[in-house]
């Protein structure tokens, strides 16, 4: 059923101050500085972009949030009326300044519709379920508009490879939503092994507890009502068609193939991210999985997929071996007794010629192991630009004409890099080692494989139309 789209008078005004100490040189935006116009914390009307936000719970809610300081938020678009009327309800509770600039936004529940009417927009979060993010971040690109992409990137690996080409095309500033990625930790990590802390790299663990939603299912058969306020149409977007269920929508998606990525999907965008920044990872050689029970319909509850990368710069060939559902990597003998693996939930343990690091999910508190020899390391000196935060780096990127370090281009191949893992777990009857041509997105000796690198796409909802 589609669902009728209404709006409300646009023009909003922040809902607090964005300080900052420089002024802002982009000539795209010919910015008055704002030490003329008003003192520090005054927020000239050129400096506040015109943002619509696509899902407005879960990230969508921390998306708008994060985003809304010295900007317009000047679009909401979610499927579901009651979750917009819930996030109102939410900031009239916390924020009533931030509940009066949201209520000023015009109101959508299909993406195609808002796109198509407000001329205005600069920039568009995306924040819904996987199998819909590259069908609005690339027909927004398309348009000139600048994105923000909650992680993972995409659904498909073809789809993390045409996000970057396209944002690439256009110009515009881009990020994906791994917000470890413009954390301390990640920086301390990248610094320390290009140092030599451990020596060469050969081998990394990344593990997850996830998934903490069901999987290994069998679709269901019954046919609820679907709820009023639900555009089931434009929710199964790209997806083939299937009756709604409450076994998809809101949060058990991510365990069907046909919305979500899986656990390697959802936490590898940020376990995976820190070995793959830090070794300056791009193409996996082979990739290689073996899984528990699982279905044609949803991705199994634990998993371990094997990855091998060749010598790449100045680092020697190495292998990342991947872990979710519970399975750990096998604890080093230099970890001291009752310390913590990772961060009990999840985390990474690279292995090098000189010794072994470990670092939690979003590589936090990263320590050489055992304490004994970090507390002898000589710590090197800080070269990489800290980050203001995932969602700042991105707006100042559009703002003063940078670029940011989860941008398409480095998030779309470790997108694609990460998704082999996926199509790994669906040949693993095989038990075959997969041979991986990254340059043409395909494996040169599974011809069944390469066809799982796209999808077909329901009609209405394809990349480009």
């Amino acid at each position: 059923m589609q669902k009728k789209e209404t709006t409300t008078e646009s023009g909003i005004m922040s809902r607090r101050s964005f300080l900052t100490t420089s002024t802002v040189a982009a000539a795209a935006f010919a910015v008055v500085p704002r030490h003329v116009l008003g003192g520090p914390g005054y927020v000239a009307p050129s400096d506040r972009l015109n943002i619509a936000c696509v899902g407005v719970q879960g990230k969508g809610h921390s998306d708008i949030n994060s985003v809304s300081p010295g900007n317009n938020i000047v679009a909401l678009c979610d499927v579901d009326e009651d979750r917009i009327a819930q996030l109102f309800k939410r900031a009239k509770e916390d924020d009533m300044e931030w509940y009066e600039q949201l209520k000023k936004a015009k109101i959508y529940t299909d993406w195609r519709t808002m796109l198509k009417h407000e001329k205005d927009i600069d920039a568009v979060t995306v924040s819904t379920p996987d199998h819909s993010h590259a069908p609005v971040a690339i027909h927004a690109m398309k348009l000139g508009k600048h994105c923000f992409v909650q992680k993972p990137l995409t659904h498909t690996i073809y789809e993390a490879r045409k996000m970057a080409q396209v944002a690439k095309e256009m110009k515009v500033k881009t990020q994906m939503g791994n917000q470890g990625h413009s954390k301390e930790g990640a920086r301390l990590i990248n610094e320390w092994i290009w140092d030599g802390a451990i020596g060469d790299v050969h081998e990394v663990y990344c593990w997850t507890n996830r998934p903490i939603w069901p999987q290994n299912i069998e679709k269901p058969k019954e046919v609820p009502s679907l709820p009023p306020s639900l555009n089931w149409n434009v929710w199964l977007g790209a997806a083939p068609w299937r009756t709604y269920h409450p076994a998809y929508h809101p949060f058990a998606w991510r365990g069907w193939m046909d919305f979500g990525t899986g656990a390697l999907g959802d936490m590898g965008a940020h376990i995976f991210d820190h070995p793959y920044w830090a070794l300056k990872l791009k193409d996996a050689a082979t990739v290689q999985a073996s899984c528990s029970e699982y279905n044609d319909q949803t991705y199994p509850m634990s998993s371990m997929v094997t990855y091998t990368f060749d010598a790449r710069e100045n680092m020697p060939a190495c292998k990342l071996t991947w872990l979710d559902g519970g399975l750990q990597a096998p604890r080093p003998e230099e970890l001291e007794p009752g310390r913590k693996l990772g961060d009990g939930g999840g985390g990474m343990l690279f292995i090098g010629s000189k010794g072994k690091l470990m670092a939690g999910t979003y590589g936090d508190s990263p320590r050489i192991i055992p304490e004994t020899k970090m507390k002898e390391y000589k710590l090197p000196a800080k070269t990489i630009p800290r980050s203001p935060g995932i969602h700042e780096e991105w707006v100042e990127a559009i703002k003063e004409n940078k670029e940011t370090t989860s941008n398409f281009e480095y998030a779309g191949r470790l997108t694609e890099t990460m998704l082999l893992g996926n199509i790994a777990v669906r040949m693993n009857k095989s038990n075959q080692i997969l041979q991986w041509d990254g340059p043409n997105l395909r494996f040169t000796n599974s011809e069944e494989a390469t066809a799982m690198v796209t999808k077909e796409y329901r009609k209405g909802f394809e990349l480009e139309g």
